[in-house]
């Protein structure tokens, strides 16, 4: 279904809801986020009480294209404005020494900051107008647009289905259509370069650790006891509420045969149609099999949608068809190991 776009006194409005400590969800190329004024602990608090986030979680800074890094953070190593020049805007989230002046509340209570440029070309215009209502060096601070440790939001109507407690008072939703990534943006830490640790891969998305590599040289270490705190690195996140469960395809096909016995509603999402078992001819009437795409980038796109769907269906398990485990996939698997991490 085709959403219209937000038009310019929108993104006024928006943008002068912001300047005013409000709260504002908007889509990026990623998910929707929640979004508040980066400089405004009081505003960035709503955000925590609104997602019942943990105070010591910390937020990403959104940024207009063109924004002076050196406003948000300090000490830039010249591997962060290698990245930037090859991937911003995009979705890429670098980690960096936070500048004085800026609130600990973004970082919770860290001395580093989470800064990205999306693509979006509506969280632009927004990122933009709220930069000249600031001056010109406005960040906005955003989070995914979802109850803490819920499954992301791909669509405004996800948004507001996520805070039906919260009036168009309290929370103004620009609309941008269906996010075109799907999961969170990657995550490098580029914080600790002077102290002898190469950039770290915090968190893998869209931006691959090869990627990354092309453009460092070197490719990126995996996440240590020492690395900054970040968002989504929670060993359980990205959950419904349904229980989920990652499953090879045999193992699927046993929870059918068992379904069909004992009548359990089960949400079965797989790379394959489904075919017949010893002694299950059809797919039985409380099952739902959903054939997912076999390319990683579509997989991605969808998978919170699905997720969100199956969800309501009112189902007692949702089972999903382990993906390969190899480069290409490695954000995905991420997201689906977290999300099946809440109910082991």
């Amino acid at each position: 279904m085709m959403t219209a776009e937000p038009q310019a006194d929108d993104i006024r409005r928006a943008a002068e809801r912001l300047a005013q400590g409000g709260l504002v969800a908007f889509p990026t190329e990623t998910v929707y986020g929640l979004g508040a004024d980066a400089e405004n602990p009081a505003a960035i608090a709503r955000i925590y009480a609104a997602k019942g986030r943990p105070s010591d979680h910390p937020v990403i800074v959104h940024l207009a294209p063109g924004a002076d890094l050196a406003y948000w953070a300090c000490n830039i190593p010249d591997e962060a404005h290698a990245l930037v020049r090859a991937f911003w805007p995009g979705p890429l989230t670098l980690i960096l020494p936070r500048a004085p002046g800026i609130p600990d509340a973004v970082s919770g209570g860290q001395d580093t900051i989470g800064l990205r440029c999306p693509s979006h070309p509506v969280a632009q215009a927004l990122l933009r107008s709220f930069a000249g209502l600031k001056g010109g060096q406005g960040g906005v601070a955003a989070p995914s647009a979802n109850k803490f440790g819920q499954v992301s939001p791909t669509q405004a109507a996800h948004v507001r289905n996520e805070f039906p407690e919260l009036g168009a008072s309290d929370l103004m939703v620009l609309e941008g259509g269906p996010s075109q990534v799907g999961i969170e943006s990657t995550i490098v830490d580029l914080s600790r370069l002077d102290q002898g640790r190469g950039p770290v891969l915090l968190r893998p998305g869209h931006i691959t650790a090869h990627d990354l590599a092309a453009v460092l040289g070197v490719v990126p270490a995996r996440p240590d006891a020492a690395a900054p705190r970040v968002s989504g690195s929670l060993k359980a996140h990205y959950a419904p509420r349904t229980p989920l469960l990652l499953a090879e395809r045999a193992g699927i096909d046993a929870i059918v045969a068992n379904a069909a016995h004992c009548g359990e509603r089960v949400a079965v999402a797989a790379f394959e149609p489904f075919r017949p078992l010893v002694g299950v001819d059809a797919l039985p009437s409380g099952v739902t099999w959903v054939q997912c795409a076999t390319d990683a980038g579509e997989y991605a796109r969808h998978l919170y949608a699905l997720l969100r769907r199956l969800d309501e269906g009112g189902y007692e398990r949702i089972v999903l068809e382990r993906p390969p485990v190899t480069p290409v996939w490695q954000a995905v698997n991420d997201r689906l190991g977290r999300a099946a991490a809440a109910f082991e």
